[in-house]
């Protein structure tokens, strides 16, 4: 173990930790977004409390939490299951963020993020599985829990079998828990 990876497993779940979506939504509307719609603090509340454009930017920042820690784990040499658990970490710090009371989001764009660091093509596929998925179980809880456990799968059958697909591992089994909790949640008709 490169002496090196608690720094990075903490910088992972700190960066995680940072509640985008409730800090923009707060300074747009004044609203606290886990008070509406879903209760989490994610991208699709951003767009239902303060519309596309703060979603936009919450959207960016939270791909970015996922993807410099990985970056940088990964830069600095770290072996394949460290820059793994560092992703993992930075989900698991957005899905339960230390700023926010541990009341935080779901974990999906912090994973495609982790990804993205690694292999822009390996997130293009997980994006299309889980626009699939969705699409296939009309249900967008189940088709992300189901995403995450399907990501390193999808990975390992496109040949990138590399660091990317024990990120996709990590980082997706912490995604499919979180979505655990809204398993039976009622949607409107897609």
């Amino acid at each position: 173990m490169s002496i090196l990876s608690p720094a990075f497993w903490l910088f992972g779940y700190l960066l995680g930790s940072l509640p985008f979506a409730l800090w923009v939504t707060r300074l747009v509307k004044g609203v606290d977004v886990r008070e509406g719609g879903s209760g989490h603090v994610t991208t699709t509340n951003t767009i239902r409390q303060a519309g596309w454009v703060p979603d936009l930017l919450v959207f960016v920042l939270d791909v970015t939490k996922g993807l410099l820690p990985v970056y940088f784990a990964h830069l600095a040499g770290l072996p394949g299951w460290s820059v793994a658990l560092t992703g993992a970490l930075a989900v698991t710090g957005h899905c339960w963020p230390l700023f926010a009371q541990f009341r935080g989001g779901m974990g999906l764009a912090t994973m495609g993020g982790a990804i993205l660091a690694l292999s822009p093509l390996g997130f293009l596929l997980v994006a299309a599985t889980l626009i699939l998925l969705v699409l296939a179980l009309r249900h967008r809880a189940r088709g992300s829990l189901l995403t995450g456990l399907a990501a390193p799968l999808v990975l390992w059958l496109f040949n990138l079998r590399g660091t990317e697909m024990w990120v996709a591992l990590a980082t997706g089994l912490v995604v499919a828990v979180r979505f655990t909790i809204d398993w039976n949640r009622k949607y409107p008709k897609l």
